[in-house]
């Protein structure tokens, strides 16, 4: 993740949540309150931060490949996103925080009990809470790129592949708000009926149904905008399903990120023509080239979360071989279990930090 995605960009989003009190929002189950750190030691903007939660994300596996800086050798910090407490300050960043205020941190190194971080490179929420782990990565991407590239318009038929994961889950609730009839894949019954309950209106398990087969005899006119983060073949099929001036939006490839390549086969070949028969389009987003997006978009979530207007679904671990996800050595497991593809919602990994002293 970029060093300047939240740089300027998310400053004020949330403050208004935190304007009489640090409550969280309504419906939010307070955790056992660990901590981040935004340190500044060796420089005024830097704070030092206690991990209480880090997010689990496919783009993990590809950054410790040494994918995204082909020059960073091993051992080197792993790692995107916490939430947690402050607790050091350097001497600007106090002008920001003080010391037990809970933010939600993005950035190399997250994989941490203690994370010293710029102080620009935070956010601060209502409480060290593991939902808000899901806004500024996950729940933004679905929001920025569906408004900006799938450019919605009520009475669209939209689908959403990988609908029951992180960002899937948000594209499936901004879909419908926008008033699009969505539909979302799935790999499980169970997950299928998280997709009915925030508003999926076709839930495809896939284990059970042939995706392209479906669509085909559901949606002959096909559809307009497609979410894709999976690739390989599912990508084919929602190319080959989309609507006369479709939208496709590739927000990632899961499936390939385990080969050698990090690139899953794609038959594309044909590709130019169907893109022109059906005057579609076909475009990739990656989060830290909307950045003039990211303070609305956070904004707007936040306050979407504190209405009781958006779900945050979150994966624990507690259906998981060896049990909820805990501590840093649980951070294996959990990037294991997603990629078995057993996951419903946000994989999150709570930190159990051992104590330090208050002097950095």
């Amino acid at each position: 993740m970029s060093r300047a995605l939240l740089r300027g960009a998310a400053r004020g989003a949330i403050s208004p949540l935190l304007r009489g009190g640090s409550g969280a929002p309504p419906g939010l189950r307070p955790a056992a309150a660990r901590r981040f750190v935004i340190d500044m030691s060796y420089s005024a903007h830097f704070m030092d931060f206690q991990g209480s939660f880090v997010g689990v994300n496919a783009s993990d596996i590809n950054y410790s490949a040494g994918r995204y800086d082909p020059s960073a050798k091993p051992p080197f910090d792993a790692g995107f996103e916490g939430v947690g407490e402050v607790v050091g300050l350097g001497l600007s960043a106090s002008s920001r925080y003080t010391v037990g205020d809970a933010v939600a941190y993005f950035g190399g190194g997250a994989f941490a009990e203690y994370t010293l971080v710029p102080a620009a490179e935070s956010v601060p929420v209502p409480a060290a809470e593991p939902q808000f782990l899901a806004l500024p990565l996950s729940a933004a991407t679905a929001y920025i790129a569906l408004k900006r590239l799938g450019e919605l318009a009520a009475g669209e038929t939209v689908l959403v592949t990988a609908a029951a994961g992180g960002t899937g889950q948000f594209a499936v609730q901004f879909a419908k708000r926008a008033g699009c009839h969505v539909i979302g894949t799935c790999s499980s019954d169970e997950k299928a009926g998280f997709l009915k309950s925030i508003g999926c209106d076709r839930p495809i398990n896939y284990a059970t149904e042939d995706l392209a087969r479906t669509l085909r005899a559901e949606y002959p006119r096909g559809v307009d905008v497609v979410y894709e983060s999976v690739g390989g073949a599912v990508l084919e099929a929602a190319v080959n399903s989309l609507a006369q001036k479709g939208r496709l939006i590739v927000i990632g490839f899961i499936s390939g990120y385990q080969t050698a390549s990090g690139v899953p086969a794609f038959r594309g070949a044909t590709l130019p023509a169907k893109l022109l028969q059906k005057s579609a389009s076909m475009r990739g987003f990656f989060l830290p080239h909307f950045l003039d997006d990211y303070k609305e978009a956070l904004a707007s979530m936040m306050q979407m979360l504190a209405r009781g207007q958006l779900v945050c679904e979150l994966d624990r671990g507690d259906l998981a071989p060896g049990g909820r996800f805990v501590g840093l050595d649980a951070v294996y497991r959990a990037v294991d279990y997603m990629y078995a593809g057993k996951n419903l919602g946000k994989v999150v990994v709570e930190l159990a930090p051992t104590p330090v002293s208050n002097k950095l």
